[in-house]
Formats: C-alpha cells, structure tokens, sequence
C-alpha cells in the first residue's frame, strides 16, 4: 500500500498520462534499438562476412537500410523525449508551484511569523524544480535501465554463459557500495537544501533594508553576516560533492575493473578456442550497454535525492493546516451594520507564550468611531486582528452583528472590514494597480473617485503618467503621506462597514498629515471605525476612548470624560502635551 506521500507523488502524473505513456513508450524504443544494433553487427560480421553468401554485398546494403530506419526511429523518440519529457517536468512543476502557493495563502498569520520569507520562496522555486527533473527523468531512465539490463544480460547469457556469471557476481558489491553512498547523498543534499534557505533568508533581509544599511555605515557589518551563510552552504555543499565524488568514482572503478576482467578472461577463452573474436567483440558492445545504466545510476541517484528530498519538504510545507479554516456550518455575512461584542476575550500567540488580551469585554455599536490608547505591547494592533480572524481567541467570542465570528465564512468577514496599516504596503506596479487593489471589478472612473476622497488625486496627476505610473517596489518613489493616502484610497474603493486603521500619521509633515486628516474623516463617516492612537491629540473627536492596559481594559470614555478622571490616559495626555 502507498503511503499518503507516494499517493501525492503519483498524483501529479495523473493530468499528464498520455504524456507519460508515450514518453515511457519512446524511451522503450530508444533502449530496444541500442540492444538490437549490435545483433546486426555480429549479424554482418559473424553470418554474411563469414557465411561465404553469394550476395554478400546486397545483404550487407540490406542490413545497413534496416539498421538506418531503426537510427532514425530511434532519433525521433529521442527528440519526443528530450522535449516532450521536459515538458511534462515543467507541467508538473507548474502544477505544484500553484499548488503550494495557493496553499500558502491560506495559512494563518501565525505561520507567516514563525517562518522565514526566503525559505518558503526556497520550497515554491528549488525544490519544485528539482521536483520536475525527478518527474522527468525517473520513469524515462528506469525503463531504458531495466530494459538494456534485462535485454542484455538475455543476450549476453546466450552468447557466453561464464563470462556472464562473471559480470554479474560485480552486481551484487556494485549495489551495496551504491547504496551506501546513496543514502549519504541524501543527507547531504537536504543539508544543501536548507543552508540555501539561510542564504535567502539573508540576503532578503539584506536587500530588504539597504536603505536603513547604507544610512548607518553598515555594509561591512551585512557582508560578514552574509558571508557566514553563504560559508555555511558551502560547507554543505563539500559534503555533498564529496558523498557524489565516492558514488561516481567507485562506480567508475568497478566498471573499469569489469571491463579489464572480462578482457583478461575473454581472451583466455579465445585462446582456449572456447570463444571467438567476433562474439568477444559482441561481447564488449553489449557489456558497454549494460554498464551505461550502471554509470547513469550515478545521475539518476542524484537526481532521485535531490527530487525526493525537495519533494518531502514540499509536502511539509502542503501538510500545514491552516489554524483558521471555515466550519461547514458557516454562512455569509449580509447587510453588514458593523456591530462589535467582545465577551471575556483572552489571547495568546502559543500555548507557552503569556496572555496578551485576559478577559476583555468590549461593546462597539454600529457606526461608532473609538480609538484604542495604550502603553505598547498592552494589545492594542492584537485585538483589531482579532476581529477579521487574523488570529482566533484563545478564550471568549467576539460578536459582528450578534454573530459568532466563527460562524461566519472568512472571507465574507474580511470583505466587510477596511484596514488601514500602520506600515503601508504597497505592491511594485501602477498608481491605479493598487488602488484597485480594494475592488479588482472596479471601473477607472470609480479608481479616481476614490483616489479624490482620499485626497490623492491632485498629487497622483502631478506624476509623470499620472495613474499609470510605476511606484517601484513597495511605493519606494513616493513619499510617506502619499503612500498612506494611496491605501486609504484603496479602502474607499472596497467601501467596507468597518475601519480599522494603525494610525501612523505621527511620521507625516503637517502638510501630509493634514491630507491624510482630511481623507480620514471622510473615510470614518457612517462606518464603525477603531483606530489604535499613537498620538492622543488626533483622537480628540473620537465618540469614545478605550484604555488598555496590562489586565484588559483600564478605563473608556470620551476625551474630555478621561482628562476629568485623571487616570491612565490623562496621564498619557499631558505626558504627551510636554514632549
């Protein structure tokens, strides 16, 4: 019986096989034809040539036709598997590549912040790849190795019975020694697999912040941090060339010393008038292709190591459940008014990580506009990633419209919240790309529409192409306030009943935070809006303040409620006030 695994494995070929059969049936012509040619030397040397026939030269021009359309036979099947065979390699990498991508996207947040960027890149471009090769070239290579095996130990048993228990009594110590060093290879070629990982992982974060390298000097500092990585993967990679050094070699040595063998023991024979020159010489045609299987063990064992190994790290990447999934029972939100109940919401990141939210219980009415004010790391950015289920409570349940968020389909819920985030990400491509971004249905006139309620249409049209232009990677040709305005804008175009934003207008100039101000309280009207203050003094309309601290909520009311109570946020404020 397969395991989970090997049924995944085979499952890939399942689109492709009329491909695979007629793959597998080109190379059982390309190998039946390298075991018939030499039967038609020995066929003209040994009965024509010697047979005394009296039309010798018309046989022989026979033969040589025959053997010519069997060339060319075996010519095009060569062609249909070195093209036709990548191709299938290629569709298939192309399938699991879309596969574990698609898998990515449904994995939770807690998986993104427990895993690397650039070793996920790593499993969805290398391993895939070397996936494909596996793919390709294992059916091919194990049909012409079993066939010229098979059909040539026929054909050589039938010429010379010793000489062939010679050359298989090599076999058996050929197969454990490949083995041996088959099994080393793996370890090593996994080894390979994640010290590349690091590399990645490097220099992604590298790349990444070059701005913030070059602003502190720090260039030397990144090259020694890379260098260690890319140090280490060479390490690896010795290992690794060294285990394929001691395959390939002994592999060589043992054929070499076979050939020797069964020179020293075939000329004995012809000696001993046991065996003539022309079946010594078939002999040696055929022990050539018997042997060439043998030497592309090495390839094949290469390629099977490095294909499996990037196929079992695929599969435990493909065999994370995502932590938050759909019930069966849940059902689509409809007429969202934007009504808010937290009950008794505890939560943690692990099962060994302290309680960031304990016990919070909080009521938002539909349309309200409230801010949430604390020290940081009190769960302010927590709790707003609680509501679209970018985590799921630990304890207690949040309510959108006296509904279970966990009743709700995911993505119903999160069509119905805009976020707004402290960090801005922007995607490489134009203007008018990521404002779309919000509604991938939306027309260009609704585009500018949202572009102007965010502000941005005024500055959009003063770029070189206007909506048309590049932005770079993550928006890096525009300014602070331009990018935040552009993401605003992108919530306007999804016209969502409920706003969360990650105020971060305290980077802004006052020009830009004013724009950004301005585009905010046309964003925010008629919609139930939270947003997490940094600074207290934009947060002044807001209908009510939400304190947290370390124990839940410490104190909520509005502006003017908290500065008379003298607590926690009073405290903030005029702190604030001084600075």
């Amino acid at each position: 019986m397969l395991n989970a695994r090997s049924r995944k494995f085979f499952s890939y070929y399942k689109p492709y096989l009329g491909l695979l059969v007629t793959d597998l049936v080109s190379a059982f012509v390309v190998a039946a034809v390298a075991l018939i040619l030499p039967l038609f030397v020995r066929h003209i040397t040994k009965d024509i040539l010697a047979g005394n026939a009296p039309d010798v030269l018309g046989q022989i021009y026979g033969t040589g036709a025959l053997m010519l359309v069997l060339v060319v036979v075996q010519t095009l099947c060569t062609v249909f598997v070195d093209y036709q065979g990548h191709m299938m390699g290629a569709f298939m990498e192309r399938d699991m590549r879309r596969g574990l991508f698609e898998h990515y996207q449904k994995l939770s947040f807690g998986f993104f912040d427990n895993h690397l960027t650039a070793h996920l890149m790593n499993r969805i471009t290398n391993d895939t790849f070397a996936m494909s090769e596996l793919f390709h070239h294992c059916p091919e290579d194990i049909v012409i190795s079993v066939l010229k095996l098979i059909g040539a130990f026929t054909i050589l048993i039938t010429i010379n019975v010793p000489l062939t228990i010679v050359i298989f009594a090599f076999l058996p110590i050929m197969t454990v020694y490949a083995l041996y060093f088959n099994k080393k290879m793996s370890v090593a070629v996994r080894t390979s697999r994640d010290r590349i990982g690091d590399v990645n992982a490097q220099l992604e974060d590298s790349l990444a912040g070059i701005r913030v390298v070059k602003s502190f000097t720090n260039e030397v500092v990144e090259a020694k941090k890379f260098g260690i990585q890319n140090n280490r993967f060479l390490e690896a990679r010795r290992v690794e060339y060294k285990s394929y050094m001691f395959f390939t070699s002994g592999m060589l040595f043992f054929t070499q010393l076979l050939t020797i063998v069964l020179l020293v023991v075939g000329g004995a024979s012809i000696v001993n008038h046991s065996l003539d020159l022309v079946d010594l010489l078939t002999y040696l045609l055929y022990l050539g292709i018997l042997l060439e299987p043998i030497r592309g063990a090495s390839n094949l064992g290469r390629l099977y190591q490095e294909g499996i190994t990037g196929f079992n790290r695929f599969m435990e990447m493909l065999e994370v459940r995502p932590d938050i999934e759909d019930l069966v029972t849940a059902t689509d939100l409809k007429q969202v008014r934007g009504h808010l109940k937290f009950q008794d919401v505890s939560f943690k990141y692990t099962e060994n990580h302290e309680e960031v939210l304990k016990n919070v219980s909080l009521e938002i009415q539909a349309g309200e506009f409230i801010a949430l004010v604390g020290a940081s790391g009190v769960g302010k950015t927590t709790l707003c990633s609680l509501i679209p289920r970018f985590y799921d409570v630990s304890q207690g349940q949040i309510f959108l419209d006296g509904k279970n968020l966990k009743d709700l389909r995911l993505n119903s819920l999160r069509q119905s919240i805009g976020i707004v985030q402290q960090d801005v990400y922007l995607f490489a491509g134009t203007v008018a790309d990521n404002i779309a971004y919000g509604n991938l249905e939306a027309g260009f006139s609704e585009i500018v529409d949202a572009a102007k309620k965010a502000n941005a249409h005024e500055f959009i049209m003063a770029l070189s192409n206007g909506y048309d232009t590049d932005i770079g990677q993550r928006g890096v040709k525009l300014s602070g306030g331009q990018k935040q305005r552009l993401s605003i804008a992108r919530v306007f175009l999804k016209n969502p009943a409920i706003i969360i934003f990650d105020e971060a207008t305290s980077a802004l100039d006052n020009e830009s935070e004013r724009a950004v101000q301005q585009s905010l309280e046309k964003l925010f009207a008629n919609r139930t809006t939270i947003v997490i203050a940094h600074r207290l003094s934009t947060i002044k309309n807001a209908q009510r303040i939400v304190v947290l601290g370390d124990k839940g909520i410490a104190e909520q009311g509005t502006h003017q409620e908290l500065i008379a109570l003298g607590g926690v946020y009073a405290n903030f404020y005029n702190m604030q006030l001084r600075i």
